[in-house]
């Protein structure tokens, strides 16, 4: 019995995450009857570790006769909390577990601090994890949800462990299906519906969890398939394509920020805003109006999907080509306001420097306004 012990722990455990836009789309119902099927279809030993139902009949169904190991109890400021038992799943063994709420903090006193890192002590021991977990509990999208969405989200799983996984299951449906789940009741108590509906559940947020689950999804299929074709020594399939929007202080650039967000969003692609700083720029002391602008200008970059990036450098130019080609930016976003043959002569033109530079990469300029035209708007 030790020997099939061993011989198990030496084949690296696989990690199936489902993936959701938000709570109530079905990870945990598809997540149960696959296991299911698994058993039932395939003779494979699965075992639920921990699974929350949320009061869903629909999800209690589909326990069904699944075996479910006891949750460990916690003494805990005079009450009693359960838990999952990882020490439990260890000794029982099976060739794969169940748990549910990949994000929760674990009591104080359990054998570790997140259910991640249960996740991945059993996943070291040779045990298959089947996982669930919504889209706004990954780090890096943390703030752009709240932003968005204007909820606070305290628990957080970090980004390697999605990359970590085998394979990720995106559960979509859409969002008027989702709204109509709530009303329903099938997501949250009745007396909570018309709150949801008005804050995290409004389309313009659902949207945005949405379209960001799916491009997830499909980022993490094409590093699956990338690392694919490198082990096994075949060509690369074509290299994904990547959009920087040219970030300025000037009024008006929140317009390149949404040709950007249009550009990505067709291409299906990931996109950053980028900023070149001076070494010896004074951080918003001598301009304080451009500053602010600059802060608003990454917030909403942030919001609309782009991860942000700050470089310093003596050369604009210098800064953006150097960065175009270290990261194969295949689309670039510029704006661009009217200037004198005179201007450009003195100062020369970082969309021209750009262009003779970066010949594999195309850019798109935007008309941008003056400063006149700026001042004229406000009025």
């Amino acid at each position: 019995m030790a020997e099939i012990k061993l011989e198990r722990k030496a084949e690296a455990a696989k990690l199936r995450v489902y993936i959701g836009a938000a709570p109530g789309v079905g990870k945990t119902y598809h997540m149960l009857n696959d296991a299911y099927m698994m058993v039932h279809q395939q003779g494979l030993d699965v075992v639920i570790g921990l699974i929350e139902t949320h009061g869903r009949k629909d999800t209690e169904a589909r326990i069904r006769d699944l075996e479910i190991i006891p949750q460990r109890e916690f003494p805990y400021k005079g009450v009693t909390l359960k838990e999952m038992d990882v020490d439990a799943i260890l000794f029982r063994h099976p060739h794969t577990v169940v748990v549910d709420e990949l994000a929760h903090t674990n009591v104080p006193g359990s054998k570790n601090r997140k259910r991640y890192e249960d996740v991945l002590e059993l996943l070291d021991a040779g045990i298959n994890v089947m996982t669930a977990v919504n889209i706004q509990h990954l780090e890096t999208l943390n703030d752009a949800v709240n932003r968005s969405a204007n909820t606070v989200i305290r628990e957080t799983v970090p980004d390697n462990f999605l990359k970590r996984a085998d394979e990720v299951v995106n559960v979509d449906v859409t969002v008027d299906e989702l709204r109509n789940r709530l009303r329903q009741g099938k997501i949250y108590a009745p007396d909570k519906v018309e709150q949801s509906l008005a804050n995290f559940f409004r389309k313009g947020n659902l949207n945005m969890l949405r379209e960001i689950s799916l491009r997830t999804t499909a980022e993490q299929v094409g590093n699956q398939a990338s690392q694919y074709r490198r082990n096994q020594g075949l060509e690369q399939a074509p290299i994904p394509e990547k959009v920087m929007v040219c970030l300025s202080t000037r009024p008006g650039t929140e317009r390149l920020l949404r040709v950007g967000a249009r550009v990505a969003g067709r291409l299906a692609s990931n996109w950053c805003a980028v900023y070149v700083t001076r070494p010896d720029e004074d951080k918003g002391r001598g301009d304080p109006e451009a500053f602010h602008r600059l802060e608003e200008y990454q917030r909403m970059a942030r919001d609309l999907g782009a991860q942000v990036v700050t470089l310093t450098d003596k050369n604009v130019s210098d800064a953006l080509v150097r960065y175009a080609q270290q990261e194969s930016i295949s689309h670039v976003v510029f704006g661009q306001t009217a200037r004198s043959r005179w201007d450009l002569f003195l100062h020369g033109s970082v969309i021209n420097r750009f262009l003779n530079e970066v010949r594999d990469a195309t850019v798109q300029v935007v008309p941008m306004q003056t400063a006149k035209q700026a001042r004229k708007a406000e009025r």
